[in-house]
């Protein structure tokens, strides 16, 4: 009984090493990666992909604008930031502000066209946006609500409209 034990380890053993050295031998005769096709399994994990780029922008070169105060010219409170519309290219084409109402009480969202306001005051978060137009423009924009037509209220002159595709 202990010799038949032996033997079929020692036969295991054998086809173990046969297996190793067919493979070696059949891997010696492969092909190069380059000269080889793509005959990975979907799912196979693939090469990795090359690290992305970095780009390092200062702390003073650029601020969230998200629930940042917006003022007229005249420095009158005009609400506040509360979304960014951008168009199928992935650009910022207006912002959604939550204008009037006190504490959130009567307010309502219009939508201003991106050029009509102005960031050169938001070094710190107490700092405001200028928007280019009056209070009485802003009152009389109508109401934002998502999944209707988007009306935007521009500057005299710098708005275009949004061209979509079929």
């Amino acid at each position: 009984m202990r010799a038949r034990i032996l033997f079929a380890i020692l036969a295991a053993g054998v086809a173990a090493t046969l297996s190793a050295f067919s493979w070696a031998q059949n891997d010696a005769t492969a092909p190069q990666p380059s000269q080889q096709q793509d005959t990975a399994p979907p799912g196979a994990p693939k090469e990795p992909a090359p690290p992305p780029s970095v780009t390092i922008i200062g702390a003073r070169d650029a601020h969230g604008v998200l629930g940042r105060d917006v003022r007229s010219p005249t420095d009158e409170d005009m609400g506040r930031i509360v979304d960014v519309i951008v168009d199928r290219a992935g650009l910022v084409r207006a912002a959604v502000i939550d204008f009037g109402g006190f504490l959130g009480v009567g307010s309502r969202k219009i939508v201003v066209d991106w050029n009509a306001l102005h960031f050169g005051r938001i070094a710190n978060k107490g700092d405001s946006i200028t928007l280019e137009l009056t209070k009485a423009q802003v009152t009389a924009a109508p109401e934002y609500k998502e999944d209707t037509p988007i009306v935007v209220l521009g500057a005299s002159g710098s708005l275009q409209p949004l061209q979509f595709g079929p």
